[in-house]
């Protein structure tokens, strides 16, 4: 299992994002439209899989296709799979997966976390805003940081 991930959220145009996931395997590009809580979602999503959950989701859409992110954990490992969709409302059995990877869920949040920092550094959050239409997700990050946090020492102790 590797332990590498990088993910980049870019802001293009009033209400979408582009976002790349890869690792030393495969790289994909994701498009997001704010009509849905893209960041919120995955953020949280990540939130649940810390929390102990083994299965999460998030979604973006993008109009009328969708991507569909889907995390599995067991112990302190995941695997993510990213499904494209014609339509945000199909099945999973409906999609194509476009981006899988097998990693530490240490360093997927890690990748994930490091991605909206670098998000938050990038555009300021009251620019975030203007671009994207909605709120930087300061509360989904910073709760997706202390449980990892939290984890960690425990994990440590």
């Amino acid at each position: 299992m590797t332990a590498d991930m990088r993910m980049i959220w870019t802001l293009d145009g009033h209400g979408w994002a582009d976002c790349t996931v890869e690792n030393h395997q495969a790289k994909a590009e994701l498009t997001a439209s704010y009509i849905t809580s893209a960041p919120e979602d995955l953020l949280t999503a990540l939130t649940q899989l810390i929390a102990g959950e083994t299965e999460a989701r998030a979604q973006f859409e993008a109009e009328p296709t969708a991507y569909r992110w889907i995390f599995y954990r067991e112990g302190d490992d995941s695997w993510v799979r990213v499904l494209g969709l014609r339509h945000g409302s199909d099945h999973d059995n409906k999609g194509t997966e476009i981006w899988s990877a097998q990693l530490p869920i240490d360093a997927l949040v890690r990748a994930v976390i490091r991605c909206f920092d670098e998000v938050a550094r990038s555009y300021g959050e009251s620019s975030y805003r203007s671009k994207w239409g909605e709120h930087f997700p300061r509360t989904e990050l910073e709760a997706l940081r202390r449980l990892w946090h939290a984890r960690r020492r425990r994990d440590d102790a």
